[in-house]
């Protein structure tokens, strides 16, 4: 087979590590761009409903299509957390392909150690505390956990008056939104291997 050009080891690693690096960035350029999407299509529904005026009797009897709206966001929600959960896992994953790499060099190389700061046991663990991926799905529960309420406020109203007794459900909603919307978090942000 004359002609049959040989491919090096090495130029298929730095192939393979660019590679990787580009999935690492695409996972936090992915996470931005969910988070925003689901921002804005929650405000701007939002901001609808609020820049529209009801009637007391009119409210009761659009409490039913309010209810259905704000569980439709709180699902968006869950699953923009599910989304980031799952971006963070790539991230990480991507992390550690390329430590992969590293260390194979650094067999190979000793001497270049010192010019990597992250490593196999330093890369910043998948659920880091107060890390941007953490921080963005802290606001999206919270967001959730509003929209949580607020469908119950809704379906409370559409069923029957609100007063100090009705007003438990609506104010113990949130909190288990949020609950609920930060446990779907922590499950799903695991490392498929």
């Amino acid at each position: 087979m004359a002609g049959k050009k040989k491919l090096h080891s090495d130029e298929i690693l730095i192939s393979e590590y660019n590679y990787i690096a580009n999935t690492a960035f695409q996972a936090n350029e992915d996470r931005s761009r969910v988070t925003s999407f689901y921002f804005i299509s929650t405000g701007s529904l939002i901001a609808a409903i609020l820049g529209t005026q009801f009637a007391e009797t009119q409210i009761k009897n659009v409490s039913p299509a309010f209810f259905f709206l704000f569980l439709v966001l709180t699902i968006l929600g869950a699953l923009t957390i599910a989304q980031l959960a799952r971006l963070r896992a790539a991230w990480h994953e991507s992390i550690e392909a390329m430590n992969m790499i590293k260390d194979h060099y650094i067999n190979d190389s000793p001497e270049i150690e010192s010019a990597f700061k992250w490593r196999m046991r330093s890369i910043p663990a998948t659920d880091k505390p107060h890390s941007i991926a953490n921080l963005m799905a802290v606001e999206v529960a919270i967001l959730g956990a509003l929209t949580t309420g607020a469908a119950i406020y809704f379906l409370v109203n559409s069923i029957a008056s609100i007063n100090w007794l009705t007003m438990i459900p609506i104010l113990i909603s949130s909190p288990i939104g949020y609950l609920s919307l930060w446990s779907w978090y922590k499950h799903l942000l695991v490392d498929d291997r």
